[in-house]
């Protein structure tokens, strides 16, 4: 007799990830290959930050469970980042240090909703939303975001349904697309979900990674939205999974209770080393200056035809390139993505991860690594794809 398995947990992997273990056998054999299908900064964090965590590894008093949301020092930090940033000081009592902001998401999914509520979405946009809301028992609702509407989603879409869904989760900039929301947009969104009574959830995990603006918090515009961040992208930090949440008062005691029972609290020897991250922007900022790099090479380097249609690309590290231009007989951007890979050595992610509907015409391109591997990349690709379309 066949032993029970949930159906929640039969969610789409994520291809990002899967496409990262298929390089790793690729290497594995001795394959020279250019990673732009991971949004990982290539850069390590600043030194203080690594000598930070050291002196943390050798008091081993440090080593003992954190309290649930973090340790107040970090936490107090956090806080006085967003008045650095933003002009604004959320209560360091509201903030909540996660293992990652996986986590993060979960406390909030978990906090602010029941088995069955609808949560809002842009599409195509971060894949894990999607599944992790599936393995929860919610319902993702997705809005559309397409380049005749700047691929931003417009609310109008679910002001005209049946029913308001329960939550919106927006990401400013946003994955894969690098689309960066004006803060006209930012202030309209949480103004719109107070007065309707939906449940923001803000993902502000790519802020610091945009070439024009710093765009604005929603915490300057909502006290009861949900605003999550991470030490993995601006602060290269990616492999700590370190992250947090700012939450409003109405969350603060059932999210603590959750995060107690989840993961008890988060790393301490990490926290330490994350205290200092916030002491040294001006290091930070020179890796923005050279995704800056990293993106125009790339646009001005790669076929047009393999860009497409793409969208604006203003923050993030990534493009979200439209392959229909290529030809007719390019159908599918998993196909195409795999014989990137394995015949060029250039890893890239396949749409579908971001877009089950329309993916397959969209591949996105991760230019966090360095400007070296831009170089390589845009000459692979461009000695490559002739032949390709050819033999097709």
């Amino acid at each position: 007799m066949a032993l029970k398995v949930s159906k929640t947990s039969r969610i789409p992997p994520f291809l990002a990830m899967e496409t990262m273990n298929a390089t790793r056998d690729l290497e594995a054999g001795g394959v020279d290959l250019v990673h732009l299908e991971i949004g990982q900064p290539s850069t390590p964090p600043p030194s203080a930050v690594l000598q930070a965590l050291s002196k943390s590894l050798d008091a081993t008093q440090t080593h003992g469970y954190s309290i649930a949301f973090g340790e107040m020092p970090l936490r107090r930090r956090i806080a006085a980042h967003y008045g650095d940033w933003y002009g604004c000081r959320p209560d360091p009592a509201n903030v909540a240090v996660t293992l990652g902001s996986s986590l993060g998401f979960v406390l909030a999914f978990l906090g602010a909703f029941d088995r069955g509520d609808r949560i809002a979405l842009a599409n195509p946009g971060y894949p894990a939303y999607r599944n992790l809301m599936m393995a929860l028992g919610l319902k993702p609702v997705l809005l559309p975001s397409r380049s005749v509407e700047g691929w931003v989603p417009q609310l109008e879409a679910l002001a005209s349904g049946d029913e308001l869904p329960d939550g919106l989760l927006l990401a400013s900039p946003a994955n894969p697309t690098g689309v960066v929301m004006s803060d006209t947009d930012v202030k309209h969104v949480c103004h719109w979900c107070n007065a309707n009574g939906v449940r923001l959830i803000m993902d502000e995990i790519y802020h610091g990674l945009t070439f024009d603006m710093r765009p604005a918090s929603a915490l300057l515009y909502s006290d009861s939205a949900i605003v999550v961040n991470s030490f993995s992208k601006y602060f290269c930090m990616t492999g700590w999974r370190l992250g947090w949440v700012i939450l409003p008062d109405d969350l603060l005691e059932i999210t603590e209770r959750l995060a107690q029972n989840l993961y008890i609290g988060p790393s301490r020897p990490m926290q330490e080393g994350a205290m200092v991250a916030f002491d040294d922007y001006d290091t930070l900022d020179q890796n923005v200056l050279r995704y800056r790099e990293n993106r125009d090479l790339l646009l001005r380097d790669l076929p047009p035809e393999f860009l497409g249609d793409m969208a604006p690309a203003d923050g993030a590290f990534y493009i979200y390139a439209d392959l229909t231009q290529l030809s007719e007989k390019v159908l599918n951007s998993v196909d195409f993505a795999d014989a990137l890979l394995r015949e060029a050595h250039v890893a890239c992610t396949p749409g579908v991860d971001f877009d089950q509907e329309l993916g397959h015409q969209h591949l996105r391109l991760s230019y966090a690594g360095s400007t070296e591997d831009m170089v390589k990349a845009s000459r692979r690709i461009n000695s490559w794809l002739p032949s390709y379309l050819k033999n097709l």
